[in-house]
Order: C-alpha cells, then sequence, then structure tokens
C-alpha cells in the first residue's frame, strides 16, 4: 500500500507513539487558540470591555453550531482511520470521496441557515442590548464562512486519520499569523470593529484549508482518487452519517448546556460577560493540550481498532492519562499564582477590577477540575475513534444536563459563583457516565474481534 507521509500508529511503544502524535498537534492547538487568544486581546484592549463582552457573548451559540461542524468532520475521519489500520485502500477513498461530498452539503447549508438565525439566536439567550448589534455584527460573518471552517477541519481530519499530525500544524500556523496580521490590521487601522476580526478568522481558516488540501493532492499518494472511488453510494453516505452526526450532535448537545450558561451569565450584567470571555480564553489555552490527547487518542483507538489490537488501545489511554494528569497540577498551580496577570492581557486590570476579579475565580475554579476534563477528552474521543460515536454522545447528554442545573438552579441562588461551577459539574457527570461506557465497549469489541492473536498481542 502506497502510504507516502502517512504514519501507523498499530505497532511500537504507545508512550512514544502518544507524545511523538501528540506534540504537533499540541502545537497546532496552540496556535488555534493564538488566534481566537489574539482577537479577544485586541478586542478587549483596543475595543475596551463591552465588546469584548460582546465577542464573548456569541461563545456559546458558536460553540452550538461550529460544534456541530467540527463534530461531523471528525466523525467522518473515523472510518478513513479504521480503513488505514485494515489496510484496505480501495474503501478509504470511497469514504474520502463522501466525506468531502457531505461536508460540503451540510456546510452550505449549516452556514446559510445559521446567518439568518444568529440574532433572534442572540435574542433568546438574554444578550443584554447595549451589546447585542456587535454581537450579531460579530458571529453573522463567523456562521457565514463555516464552509472555511469546515475546508480545514475536513481536510486536517483525513491527514490525521492516516497518522500525519505535521502538516495541519504547519498550516494552522501560517493560519494564525494571518489572522493576526489582519486584526491589526482590520481592527486597528481600517476601524472594522468587531467584525474586523469575524472576517480575519474566516480569511484564515480559508488558508489553512487550501494549504491542508494542496498538500493532500500532491504527497500523499492513498489520497488520489480514482474514477471508481467517486461513485455515490447510499450505503456508505449512510454509515459515514451514522458515525459523523452523533458526533456533531454530541458537541451541539453539549453546546445546549453552554447556551443555556451564557444565558444566566448575560443576566448578570456586562461585566459578569466581560470576565467569563477572558476567563474562558485563557481556559481554553490551558485545555489545549486536552484536545491534543483527545485527537491522538482517536486516530490511535481507530487505527488499532481496524487493525484489532485492542490492547493497545488501553495502553495508548493510560499513557495519555498519565501525560495529561502531570500537566493538570502544573496547569493549576499556574493558575493559581498568575491568574490575575494573565487575565490582564485582554482588560486593564487597574480600571477594570471587578472584571478581573470574576475573571479569576472563574478560570482558578475550572482549572481544579481539569483532571475530569482531561478523562472527558481522552476516553469519550478513544470510544469514538472505535465507531461508538452514539454512545460517546451519550455523555454530552449529561454535560448539558449538569450545565442546565446550574444554570437554572445554581447561578440565581448564588450568582457568579454558581456559573464558575457549570464546567466542572459537566465534566465530573459525563466522566461517571464514559468511565463504565469504556469497559462496556471494549467487552463488546473482544467478543466481536474473537481471541488476540501472538502478533496482535505483542503489537
Amino acid at each position: 500500500m502506497s502510504r507516502t507521509m502517512t504514519r501507523d500508529l498499530t505497532n511500537g511503544n504507545p508512550m512514544k507513539l502518544v507524545v511523538s502524535f501528540a506534540a504537533p498537534l499540541l502545537f497546532g492547538v496552540l496556535f488555534q487558540q493564538l488566534y481566537s487568544f489574539v482577537d479577544t486581546a485586541i478586542v478587549g484592549r483596543y475595543l475596551g470591555a463591552s465588546k469584548l463582552a460582546a465577542v464573548g457573548a456569541t461563545g456559546s451559540v458558536n460553540f452550538l453550531i461550529i460544534g456541530l461542524c467540527l463534530g461531523f468532520c471528525s466523525g467522518f475521519s473515523i472510518p478513513i482511520a479504521q480503513d488505514f489500520g485494515a489496510k484496505n485502500e480501495p474503501s478509504l477513498r470511497g469514504h474520502v470521496w463522501h466525506a468531502i461530498v457531505l461536508s460540503a452539503v451540510f456546510s452550505v447549508a449549516l452556514g446559510l441557515a445559521a446567518t439568518l438565525l444568529c440574532k433572534p439566536l442572540l435574542r433568546l439567550m438574554n444578550t443584554p442590548e447595549e451589546i447585542l448589534d456587535a454581537s450579531a455584527s460579530y458571529i453573522r460573518i463567523i456562521f457565514a464562512a463555516i464552509p472555511c471552517c469546515v475546508l480545514y477541519n475536513m481536510a486536517s481530519g483525513i491527514l490525521r486519520a492516516l497518522g500525519d499530525s505535521k502538516t495541519p500544524v504547519f498550516f494552522l500556523i501560517l493560519a494564525s499569523l494571518v489572522n493576526i496580521a489582519l486584526d491589526l490590521l482590520l481592527i486597528i487601522m481600517f476601524k472594522m470593529d468587531v467584525a474586523g476580526a469575524a472576517v480575519a478568522t474566516a480569511i484564515s481558516q480559508l488558508v489553512s484549508g487550501i494549504g491542508c488540501v494542496i498538500v493532500m493532492q500532491r504527497r500523499f499518494p492513498i489520497l488520489r482518487l480514482q474514477p471508481e472511488d467517486k461513485r455515490l453510494s447510499l450505503s456508505t453516505a449512510g454509515k459515514m452519517l451514522g458515525v459523523g452526526l452523533p458526533m456533531g450532535l454530541q458537541f451541539s448537545i453539549t453546546a445546549i448546556g453552554s447556551v443555556m450558561v451564557q444565558t444566566s451569565v448575560n443576566g448578570l450584567g456586562v461585566n459578569a460577560v466581560a470576565a467569563v470571555s477572558a476567563a474562558g480564553k485563557l481556559s481554553a489555552l490551558f485545555a489545549c493540550v486536552f484536545d491534543a490527547l483527545a485527537s491522538t487518542m482517536a486516530t490511535f483507538a481507530g487505527q488499532n481498532m481496524g487493525a484489532k489490537k485492542l490492547n493497545r488501545v488501553n495502553e495508548g489511554l493510560r499513557d495519555a492519562a498519565i501525560l495529561g494528569t502531570v500537566y493538570c497540577a502544573l496547569a493549576f498551580l499556574v493558575v493559581l499564582f498568575f491568574a490575575r496577570p494573565l487575565l490582564g492581557l485582554f482588560i486593564d486590570s487597574q480600571a477594570e477590577t471587578e472584571v478581573t476579579d470574576m475573571g479569576a475565580q472563574f478560570l482558578t475554579i475550572n482549572a481544579a477540575f481539569y483532571v475530569p476534563l482531561l478523562f472527558v477528552n481522552i476516553v469519550r474521543l478513544s470510544i469514538q475513534g472505535m465507531g461508538y460515536t452514539r454512545v460517546a454522545m451519550l455523555a454530552g447528554m449529561f454535560e448539558m444536563i449538569a450545565r442546565t442545573a446550574v444554570a437554572v438552579l445554581l447561578v440565581p441562588a448564588v450568582g457568579f459563583t454558581g456559573a464558575c461551577f457549570a464546567n466542572p459539574a459537566a465534566w465530573v457527570l459525563a466522566d461517571l457516565f464514559l468511565f463504565p461506557c469504556y469497559r462496556r465497549v471494549m467487552r463488546a469489541l473482544r467478543i466481536k474481534t474473537g481471541p488476540v492473536t501472538a502478533e496482535q498481542s505483542a503489537g
């Protein structure tokens, strides 16, 4: 099988493979967060706390829609990873073609619908009137550019399914630099306000997506589609949707809880919205390690499940847990001692003392629960990588239930402090579901795949 530039994760030391595969992913996720980070920092520093709140108020509805796109892109890449592990090249190319077609149709339809409905959604979320227009201006552009977002995430998902975690990172770095330059140009020089940040994000996503597609065509012989690969099959499309849609719905179901929390935070005023926005960006930056380990486990589990090496899935998950837990302790110490200086990157901590205090409280409480967040990521993505996306989707429902309960019961009772516990409650409840689920999935797969051969056990 022609596998130039690909990487086989079914052989070799799992710890070394997890580290080497996750490292470039982490670098990429950091840069992905960087341009979101820079958006927020420039908006907060140059446009003020109210505009920072305007962008922050769109976060949960953004996650609701964009998360759906990210989910189906990740889901569509799972059969590709399994085909690669099983060394079934014709099936792999057929799945790639169906992923391309389905992603194109879905992204255009979703982008159009979300663009038209963005302002009514913001009103339903109790967005403060003084920032409503700015929020709508920002998120409308983000939604219109959904095809650009899907282009990059689908292309990078296919590359990672083949074991290449470096190429997407390279173009993500390029996109981040483009985004930063455009932020400075459009917001500061051309005075485009928050719309400038949205336009910069859209263009940078398009750049990274086109770059990944060019590399796929030129350097990956295994992905060069033949005429027979481009035949649409209802059964294959149904299989892809059966994997992709549950993952997309998982993101969106999770986001519904976030929308409920954001709605309750909006009711606490602009300062609360600005504080959660700034702290949320920092928390997302710290969570990059979890995202990288999760993406690693999705590919690792998918390839090894395709190769029927289930023992390696357990070993990889164990090693990812060890690495992640050490990082969680270090991240908490950084937050504990440096939360306020870090928040000063987004807001003037001398002038906005209330916003800074609230943001530090939110960030510290969330960081104290990073271990549960780690396991939500790596256990869920391992389950998804093995093809059990519908089971993993239920974890999103538990997250939604927890966040909704906090928004409805705790925030009205204790105010902003209650909102700080929304994410931790969601992570803990999801883990209580995921741990027994993982054990059941592994038992089912062992029965399905039969006895472990000596070669599979040693691999």
